[in-house]
């Protein structure tokens, strides 16, 4: 069995040496360069389009929102975003006109030479200023969505409450700064059909969003996924606003067309993370038991309402974290502004609410003098209990599990009597550390009924020469997925790994599995792709069997052999001979839920996720007095994901999203003027570096979850949710200073050290 085994990622060789073909390193004939002309306003009505007659238009092709055969949107959840702005921009960097030429020089030169004039109209650039006036972006009210959570009597609770603590929370942008820009290529087809090729994390958002733009049905639209360097959310819905680009120029041009960004207007116009304002106030008895919990929650969705819903949704669901209260009340709001529309990043709403409740614990620990650990252990969820939707926790509970496990190796209460002693001892050292806490939770898959209506598909067929070819629309965006599949495959039949190959995720050859986002690629469509593999196995097994005249057959390492070990016929032959006898055999399924689950989309209460992922972060770092910089020393995580199908690779999601949290914590700030970003380049937008990276000592628990494959929960998000209320929690423990606001900066802590 390859399950819980380090195999070598099957993509690792062709990128290593550089064989493999991202998307500017593919070309056609015949093939144009396309660019955008863009919104140089917040807010107005486009008024006219001036065309420099000293430029020759006549080299190059040009196309507005006219120009679509079909409709004008960004076919998503709302249909409220259009491809190209008509008569209004609600946002910097709106697109407006397509521009194409023979080279990327002629096609820049041409939007120099495109001037547009506006009528400004006031604009609203944050949540409490778009909550405030009577600018209207969207609705009445700029709401996109709201949600409610409802459990027990919140104000009966608070009145039976012995301490009432109250917090404000705020976050700010995050870029996902994938290594590989955004970028696709339209290629029209002779039955008047387009085939799209591009970076991105779910061809099938694509195939919907091209469908609606040039008005084609299903087999007249094609969308292939290249290699894809990197996408942390950024490539889940915005490739279908760049290839609608490409598609409508290629259509107009009759020519492929190649639209490639640059980093800077990457960065200027591509969703973030939502910023989001939170507000907890929090009663608890003399013993320190949360006993009511009120949580209101406003982001900042932007011009247009992209996944704003599915994020709050999430961030609403996981508001209280993993505690418990009998008492609830969750009201969530994603605000409309006359920003570039925000999106999908890794966590998908969680690290928001996450930093929220758990400096939340860190300021109820510091007034009541309560051990932030303590504190945490008497509220945390456990087997059987009930979460803020109502759901019972049945399966793979392990928030009490992972933070003994990460307090024991990070030797926490060893180093926070260690740092204490340090600045008792010496309190004109220029640099202080400390060391701080989180837990925290992930669901994984879909929000509530989600998967129960995608029923993402998988398939597999057997090869002429004997193999299994894996079928899914599942994309590998560096995380591993087709070497997981592939070794679930390959466990579950008892087959080599060289046995079993898989198709390009291309729209015409694999079905729809679903997106690849939610920490759902392992544990949903991984278990769809377990019972493909059993089914399979069945079939072959039975077929032998039948040849045979002998039904005690199992097949081990490639071979199917009878009770005695003796070898009857290697799996490959059996599947050619399968195939002689009774023809091709192509094996689909589709995700259903476990037994039991049940969500109310109406009520908003239910079993939210078919289960929760678990972590918990010990972080230290060092204050500098003067500076009032912070320096992350060593990183101690312990998360519960369930069966690692390949640990080497689970553990370089945990490393990797760690690491990102970081920035998120100390070093990532979107500036902006007016909703136009300033620092848009890695000269001024700081991530961290090599330089910048802490020892992080990963520790995977694996607590089994029944309907996983081989027992695999979710992991690509869980990491990103914990290091920023831990590193705000060590800053905490070394200075005084709780700080409320991310990404930490010098000034904000200085601003909050000194008390200005």
């Amino acid at each position: 069995m390859t399950v819980g085994t380090s195999i070598t990622r099957r993509e690792g060789y062709n990128k290593l040496t550089g064989r493999a073909q991202y998307i500017d390193d593919l070309s056609f004939p015949e093939m144009l360069h396309g660019k955008t002309v863009r919104s140089t306003i917040a807010h107005g009505q486009i008024k006219n389009i001036i065309f420099d007659p000293a430029f020759d238009w006549s080299v190059v092709t040009i196309a507005d929102w006219r120009d679509i055969p079909g409709r004008n949107i960004v076919a998503l959840i709302e249909e409220d975003q259009p491809l190209l702005a008509k008569d209004f921009a609600l946002h910097y960097a709106e697109p407006i006109l397509l521009v194409a030429a023979e080279t990327k020089e002629i096609a820049e030169t041409a939007v120099s030479h495109i001037k547009i004039d506006y009528e400004e109209l006031p604009a609203v650039f944050s949540i409490q200023d778009s909550l405030k006036s009577s600018v209207r972006i969207y609705g009445e009210n700029n709401v996109f969505k709201k949600y409610v959570i409802d459990q027990g009597d919140v104000v009966e609770g608070f009145r039976e409450s012995t301490h009432v603590i109250e917090g404000e929370y705020i976050v700010r942008h995050q870029e996902q700064l994938y290594i590989e820009p955004q970028g696709v290529i339209a290629v029209p087809r002779e039955d008047g059909g387009m085939t799209v090729y591009g970076s991105m994390q779910c061809p099938y958002y694509v195939h919907k969003a091209i469908k609606a733009n040039m008005a084609l049905p299903d087999d007249r639209v094609n969308v292939i996924q290249t290699v894809t360097g990197g996408g942390f959310g950024g490539k889940e819905e915005y490739p279908s606003v760049i290839a609608g680009h490409a598609a409508v120029l290629a259509r107009k041009a009759g020519r492929p067309v190649k639209m490639i960004y640059d980093r800077a207007e990457d960065l200027a116009a591509t969703p973030k993370r939502h910023p989001a304002i939170i507000k907890h106030k929090t009663g608890l008895d003399q013993d320190g038991k949360i006993n009511a919990v009120e949580i209101e929650i406003d982001m900042d969705g932007g011009a247009y309402a992209t996944l704003s819903s599915v994020v709050l949704s999430r961030a609403a669901i996981h508001a209280l974290g993993p505690y418990k209260s009998p008492n609830v009340r969750i009201a969530a709001r994603a605000i409309a502004t006359n920003t570039p529309p925000n999106g999908a990043f890794r966590g998908f709403g969680v690290p928001q609410a996450c930093f929220a409740c758990e400096l939340q614990m860190e300021r109820i620990a510091k007034q009541l003098r309560i051990d932030p650990i303590d504190l945490r252990r008497n509220n945390l969820l456990r087997l059987g209990d009930i979460t803020a939707t109502g759901q019972r926790l049945d399966y793979s509970v392990s928030a009490e599990q992972v933070l003994d496990q990460a307090l024991e190796h990070s030797r926490f209460y060893e180093k926070r009597d260690l740092y204490e002693r340090q600045r008792k001892e010496d309190p004109d050292s220029p640099t202080i550390k400390g060391i701080g806490v989180s837990l925290f939770m992930h669901g994984a898959g879909f929000t509530g009924s989600g998967e129960d209506k995608m029923k993402g598909q998988a398939g597999a067929t057997l090869t002429k020469d004997g193999r299994v070819k894996l079928l899914t629309a599942s994309t590998e965006i560096g995380q591993g997925t087709r070497t997981i599949f592939v070794q679930i495959v390959a466990s579950e039949i008892g087959i080599p790994i060289d046995l079993i190959e898989m198709e390009e995720p291309d729209t015409s050859k694999v079905p729809d599995s679903g997106p690849t986002v939610a920490s759902r690629t392992c544990m949903i469509i991984g278990g769809v792709m377990q019972r493909v593999a059993r089914t399979i196995k069945e079939a072959l097994t039975e077929f032998v069997a039948e040849r045979f005249g002998n039904t005690s057959i199992e097949i081990k390492d490639g071979q199917f052999v009878d009770s005695e070990g003796k070898s009857l016929i290697a799996f490959q032959e059996a599947a050619r001979e399968y195939q002689e006898v009774r023809g091709a055999l192509e094996v689909f399924h589709r995700y259903s839920s476990p037994p039991g689950i049940k969500w109310d989309d109406d009520e908003y209460k239910g079993d939210a996720y078919p289960v929760f992922s678990w972590a918990a972060d010990v972080i230290e770092v060092e204050v500098d007095h003067d500076t009032y910089e912070t320096t992350v020393l060593n990183i101690t995580t312990a998360q519960d994901i369930g069966r690692a199908i390949n640990p080497v690779l689970a553990a370089g999601q945990v490393e990797g999203g760690t690491l990102q949290a970081v920035g998120y914590a100390l070093l990532e700030e979107v500036v902006s003027d007016k909703g136009r970003m300033l620092n848009n380049s890695l000269t001024n937008y700081i991530i961290p570096t090599s330089v910048d990276t802490p020892e992080i000592h990963t520790i995977l628990v694996e607590n089994e979850y029944p309907f996983g494959p081989f027992g695999a929960k979710g992991v690509g998000e869980l990491p990103m949710d914990g290091p920023a209320p831990a590193i705000a929690a060590a800053i905490l423990n070394a200075t005084g200073v709780l700080v409320n606001e991310l990404p930490i900066t010098p000034e904000r802590l200085e601003k909050s050290w000194r008390g200005l």
